[in-house]
């Protein structure tokens, strides 16, 4: 399930530290808000700054170009310029298309409005005549440029920018059939958004077609908006029920005629979470797992006959990720070199993530060689024959940037070796420059802009470090009594007196969602903690699991496979008895927390091993493993028509009877993920069970808990006094 990530969670103690950390925090969400292109010649970012479209060079500051200036995106009649949301330009740069007015769907604000702005004459026309306002979806230019294709109201339109005219590509959509983009499951587990593709002549449109209609609605209820309460359906497939049927179809863009591509087995017990045209404007290549997510084929697909053929075929005994694991929740893009003869492709089929090259007939050759993971590819550079990726071998917790050649062989670290912590790159299209962003739990540095592969610094960014006084984050190492070696962080009181015991606060996730344990800038942090933990003289400490996504190999991060809940639970017990044998932890204040999947490991410690935990406070917990969505449960557990055992031992559920210590549980009804469903049925079994525990359930709040006046501050508020209370603070 999808972790709620907070990126500064470090308790403040002062007004420089809050000062610091927040602008790290306003930095780090710009960077993921802030949307950026590169120039043709790759040493410039167009984006959008103070309401206009600018170029500016990365390697020296303050040379901008104003591709559209904010009078210039001033609509006829209004009096206020249009608020660029998202913007793509044209391959001749000579239009731009601006996103704004936009509204949420899940997870993003995907859906609004679109305008294009002509530079040569500087008119602006919005697109959609005759659609609802806010309707349109994931709009693009034809690759000429001379059209647009979007998404409105579950169908695919294309409109003619010369002559407005709007035509319709599908006609049949609907709630439940879903033209050019995905319903909840797919968005939410394979990161799969944007439902449609141009050919690169761009006379044809490829889109996927997601058939929902035997998927139930899980009914919200909203009680505080009107005097009579109502429903919110949200279409959402439980575990152990089948999927959507997914399907891809190409669309002729002259003569309307649609073509179904004739993908192999049945539609609805497989996945199609990848499809991109394969280097020209006649094949589709197109990814299919099947159910489990054990089994996954390439396919080139005809877009004049839809006749399929595989040309690649793995199996896994556990899990095969998609792109979007590997690819910061993207999954779009295929990595094509030679032409389009092959193209890189990645696996862990010999026990690591390395990259391989693989050609049209599914022949394949390892490129990264070594008991490593590759984290994440950041370019190919194919003129000068690398493959730039993001790997760590010696420490999990930390990220560097390497370079191996295209034809393979060991790989050369790019990031100088005295820069130990967690680096980010956003490499140009020619791979000789690069934004660069440094950060460890004692520094940022941001704003770097570096030559490559030297590394040279052509311009030093801002450098921020925590003030001497602040809370020290350390890094550890423990060894269960099983032989698991288990990374950690710790944050000790201020005034630590190593012959005191104080009391220790765990901070879990535990699933593969996500790891807790990275060195990053707000390591060791609390974001829902008032005021110091430090300070008031806790011990904060986090560790990390098997199951966890830590570049550890396959065999570390598939050992959870039918085991969450299990495994992941033992794991965090066993390490925290070994954390408990310190010397100046006190053994009677032990309390944990997490949310989301932490909220459900949080349970699970405090009902499996209540001698060890006395105190937790779980955030949005899945409490039944069989009410969370099937694409994530049976992926990580199997089908439960199989073998239903591991749901039910995995879940808190089934061993709430045990709890014995303080339990804070809070979850918000309005929450589309893990539903507050999952509350009512752990109530319902402590109640069972007279086991005295503390509720609070935020009304119409989502997964985030972040809607609603005041929501935060009350949620930090008993947050901190339901620990205060039940772990007292301090050492003894």
């Amino acid at each position: 399930m999808s972790v709620t990530i907070y990126l500064v969670r470090l308790a403040l103690r002062c007004c420089a530290l809050l000062a610091l950390l927040l602008t790290y925090h306003q930095a780090i969400h710009a960077q993921f808000r802030q949307q950026t292109i590169w120039s043709e010649d790759g040493n410039a970012l167009i984006r959008a700054v103070g309401g206009e479209i600018v170029q500016e060079s990365v390697a020296s500051r303050g040379q901008r170009t104003v591709l559209a200036a904010k009078a210039d995106l001033k609509p006829a009649g209004s009096d206020t310029s249009l608020t660029v949301r998202r913007f793509a330009l044209s391959a001749d740069r000579s239009k731009i298309l601006i996103n704004t007015n936009t509204r949420r769907v899940w997870r993003y604000d995907t859906r609004g409005d679109y305008w294009v702005y002509q530079r040569h004459d500087k008119t602006l026309r919005k697109l959609g005549n005759g659609l609802p306002e806010s309707s349109l979806m994931y709009a693009k230019f034809s690759p000429d440029g001379l059209r647009v294709a979007y998404v409105s109201g579950h169908n695919l339109y294309m409109e003619d920018l010369a002559s407005g005219k709007v035509t319709p590509l599908t006609s049949d959509g609907t709630d439940r059939i879903i033209h050019g983009t995905f319903d909840w499951a797919y968005e939410e587990e394979f990161g799969c958004r944007d439902g449609f593709r141009w050919s690169p002549d761009g006379k044809k449109i490829a889109y996927w077609t997601i058939d929902a209609q035997t998927i139930r609605n899980f009914l919200m209820i909203n009680n505080t908006d009107s005097a009579y309460s109502y429903t919110i359906p949200v279409e959402y497939p439980k575990v152990g029920e089948a999927p959507s049927g997914a399907f891809i179809s190409v669309v002729d863009i002259s003569s309307g005629q649609t073509v179904k591509m004739d993908i192999p087995g049945d539609p609805v017990q497989h996945y199609l979470p990848r499809m991109e045209w394969a280097a020209n404007s006649n094949e589709l290549i197109v990814q299919q797992l099947n159910r489990k997510q054990q089994e996954s084929n390439l396919y080139i697909a005809g877009a004049a006959d839809g006749k399929c053929t595989r040309i690649y075929h793995e199996t896994d005994d556990a899990w095969i990720d998609s792109k979007a694991r590997w690819n910061n929740d993207d999954p779009t893009g295929w990595e094509w070199i030679n032409d389009g003869k092959e193209f890189i492709w990645v696996s862990e089929k010999d026990g690591w993530r390395h990259l391989y090259r693989v050609d049209r007939k599914g022949r394949e050759k390892r490129i990264t060689l070594g008991e490593y993971d590759v984290i994440g590819i950041d370019l190919i550079d194919e003129p000068n024959g690398y493959i730039y990726f993001s790997a760590s071998p010696e420490n999990a917790t930390q990220r560097y940037l390497y370079r191996v050649k295209l034809n393979g062989g060991s790989a050369e670290r790019v990031t100088p070796e005295d820069m130990n912590g967690t680096h980010q790159y956003t490499l140009s299209p020619n791979g000789k420059i690069a934004l660069h962003q440094f950060s460890s739990h004692t520094a940022i540095s941001r704003g770097n802009t570096v030559s490559l592969p030297d590394h040279k610094i052509l311009v030093e960014g801002q450098r921020n470090e925590l003030p001497p006084d602040a809370p020290k984050t350390e890094f550890f190492r423990v060894t269960t009594a099983d032989g698991v070696e288990m990374d950690g962080w710790m944050v000790k009181p201020t005034e630590f007196d190593p012959s005191k015991k104080y009391p220790v606060v765990f901070y879990v996730y535990g699933e593969p969602a996500g790891q807790t344990v990275t060195d990053m800038f707000g390591a060791g942090g609390n974001h829902l903690y008032q005021g110091s933990m430090a300070d008031d003289g806790y011990l904060y400490i986090s560790v990390e699991n098997r199951g966890t996504p830590a570049p550890k190999g396959r065999e570390w991060r598939k050992a959870i496979y039918k085991n969450i809940g299990i495994l992941n639970i033992r794991d965090q017990a066993m390490a925290a008895k070994e954390i408990l044998q310190w010397p100046f932890v006190d053994s009677s204040r032990v309390a944990v927390w997490g949310w989301s999947g932490g909220g459900s490991s949080t349970l699970n410690l405090l009902f499996q091993y209540p001698d060890i935990y006395q105190t937790g406070i779980a955030v949005a917990a899945v409490a039944d493993q069989l009410m969370y969505d099937n694409i994530y449960q049976e992926r990580y557990m199997g089908l439960p028509q199989e073998n239903p055992e591991p749901f039910i031992q995995g879940s808190p559920v089934t061993h709430a009877r045990h709890l014995r210590g303080n339990l804070l549980y809070i979850h918000g009804t309005a929450d589309d993920n893990v539903h507050y469903q999952n509350a009512e049925l752990l109530i319902n079994e402590l109640v069972r069970h007279n086991r005295q525990f503390s509720l609070m359930s935020y009304p119409n709040r989502s997964h985030s808990i972040s809607e609603g006046e005041g929501t935060g501050a009350h949620l930090s508020t008993l947050y901190t006094n339901f620990l205060k209370q039940h772990c007292p603070p301090g050492g003894r």
